[in-house]
C-alpha cells in the first residue's frame, strides 16, 4: 500500500529500518520461541541497539526522536514478525516506561529511564488482580505509609515481562481508603525483600512473552518512588492505558498485516481446479476485505496516534483503533488460516500462530467490551439534547 502521503520521510525510514530488522532477526525465531514459551531476549536487545525504546523521550535521557505515530510503525513492524516479542515490548515501552517517564520527577527520571531505553532494567506494569481486571477502581493489592517508606501486601496476575523485569509499576491501595482516589503508584525494585514471582505457563498466543503472579509480602519501598501525588496513582493507570491502547492496535494491525501477506503469497502459489487459489472469486473476494479492514485499523490507529502527539483529547479515538483494529486481527487471521486450508492447522504454519496470537487484542489492555463502553459513554456526553 502507498504510504508516502500517510508518513513523513523520517517514519517511512524508520518503519523499512524496522521491516528489515524484524524480518532478518525476529521473524526466524519466531516460531521457536513461541513453541518454547520462550522470553525473546535477543530481540529486546536488538530493539535496544535500534534506539526505539527511547521513541518519544528527552535525548538527554538516551531517548530519540518521535513520538507515538513512530512509536506505532515501530511495532507493526514487530508484531508483523512476531507478536510475542511486540507484547513483551509494548509493556516495558508504552506501560512501563511510559508510566515512570510522563510521572516521574527529573531526580527520578534519570535514576530509572537511562537503564530502560538502553535495555539493561526490563519493566513490567502491575495493575490487574485475581479478583479485579476491567474494574481497576476496585483493587485490594494494600499499601501502608510507615516511617517515611511504603510497605506493599497483595497479589497481582497476567504481568506481562514480570519474570525478567527488574522494574515494576505497582498499583495498589493506599491505606485502605476506598474507591480511585485511594489509589497509588509505585516504582518496586524487583530485588525488594519479599517478593515472589509465580510464571504462568501454558497460554493460547503471543507465548514468546512472559507472563506471572506476583506475589508482595510486606515489600518494603521508599518514598522516593512514589509516582505523582498519593492520590494519583488511578488517574496515572487510565491515561496510560488510553495511549497505550493506541500502540496495541498497532500490534493488532502488524498481526493482520503479516496473516495477510501470508496468504497473498500462498494464495498465488497453491493449485486448485488447475489455477492458483489467487484466480478464484471466493478467495478474492477473502483478501480484499482482508486488506480494507487493514487499511481502516491502520488509519484509525494513525489518527489516534496523531492527536496524542499533539496534546489533543484522544480517549475516544484510541478505543475505536484499539477496538476496530483487535476485531480486525482476529478477521483476517481467520481468513488467512481459511485460505490455507489443512496446511494453515498445523503449528509449523505461521498463519496458526498468528491466529491464537489475535484473540489477546481483544482482550488486554481493556476488552472489546470495554472499548464499546468508552466509546458510548463518550459519545453520549458529546451529543447530549
Amino acid at each position: 500500500m502507498n504510504n508516502s502521503l500517510l508518513l513523513t520521510e523520517e517514519q517511512l525510514l524508520l518503519k523499512k529500518t524496522l521491516s528489515e530488522f524484524s524480518q532478518k532477526h525476529i521473524a526466524p525465531h519466531a516460531h521457536l520461541l513461541d513453541q518454547n514459551e520462550q522470553f525473546p531476549t535477543e530481540n529486546l536487545q536488538g530493539l535496544a541497539s535500534l534506539g526505539v525504546m527511547g521513541t518519544g523521550i528527552d535525548p538527554e535521557l538516551g531517548g530519540s526522536s518521535g513520538g507515538y505515530q513512530e512509536l506505532a510503525v515501530v511495532v507493526e513492524e514487530i508484531a508483523k514478525a512476531c507478536a510475542g516479542t511486540s507484547t513483551s515490548f509494548i509493556a516495558h515501552v508504552s506501560l512501563t516506561l511510559a508510566t515512570i517517564y510522563n510521572f516521574s520527577r527529573p531526580d527520578q527520571r534519570e535514576k530509572f529511564v537511562p537503564g530502560m531505553i538502553e535495555g539493561r532494567d526490563i519493566g513490567a506494569w502491575c495493575l490487574t488482580e485475581p479478583d479485579c481486571g476491567s474494574d481497576a477502581s476496585a483493587l485490594s493489592c494494600q499499601v501502608e505509609k510507615n516511617n517515611g517508606s511504603y510497605v506493599i501486601n497483595g497479589t497481582k496476575t497476567f504481568i506481562t515481562n514480570a519474570n525478567e523485569a527488574s522494574l515494576f509499576t505497582v498499583f495498589a491501595r493506599l491505606n485502605n481508603q476506598p474507591g480511585s482516589k485511594g489509589i497509588i503508584c509505585l516504582v518496586v525494585d524487583r530485588h525488594s525483600p519479599g517478593i515472589t514471582i509465580n510464571p504462568l505457563k501454558g497460554k493460547m498466543g503471543i507465548r514468546a512473552s512472559s507472563t506471572a503472579e506476583i506475589d508482595f509480602n510486606n515489600t518494603k519501598v521508599p518514598a522516593f518512588n512514589v509516582l505523582g501525588q498519593e492520590e494519583d496513582g488511578f488517574k496515572i493507570a487510565m491515561q496510560i492505558l488510553d495511549s497505550s491502547r493506541i500502540i496495541i492496535a498497532s500490534q493488532a494491525v502488524g498481526i493482520a498485516q503479516g496473516s495477510l501477506e501470508k496468504a497473498l503469497s500462498y494464495s498465488q502459489q497453491r493449485q486448485t481446479f488447475n489455477r492458483p487459489l489467487a484466480q478464484h472469486q471466493a478467495i478474492q473476494f477473502m483478501l480484499a476485505d482482508c486488506a480494507t479492514k487493514i487499511e481502516a485499523a491502520r488509519l484509525l490507529t494513525r489518527r489516534a496516534a496523531l492527536l496524542k502527539d499533539q496534546n489533543l483529547p484522544h480517549t475516544i479515538e484510541s478505543a475505536m483503533a484499539k477496538l476496530f483494529a483487535s476485531e480486525t486481527a482476529h478477521f483476517v487471521t481467520d481468513k488467512a488460516l481459511q485460505i490455507h486450508g489443512g496446511y494453515g492447522f498445523f503449528k509449523d504454519n505461521p498463519v496458526e500462530r498468528y491466529y491464537r496470537d489475535a484473540k489477546i487484542t481483544e482482550i488486554y489492555e481493556g476488552s472489546s467490551e470495554i472499548q464499546r463502553l468508552v466509546i458510548a459513554r463518550n459519545i453520549l456526553k458529546l451529543y447530549q439534547i
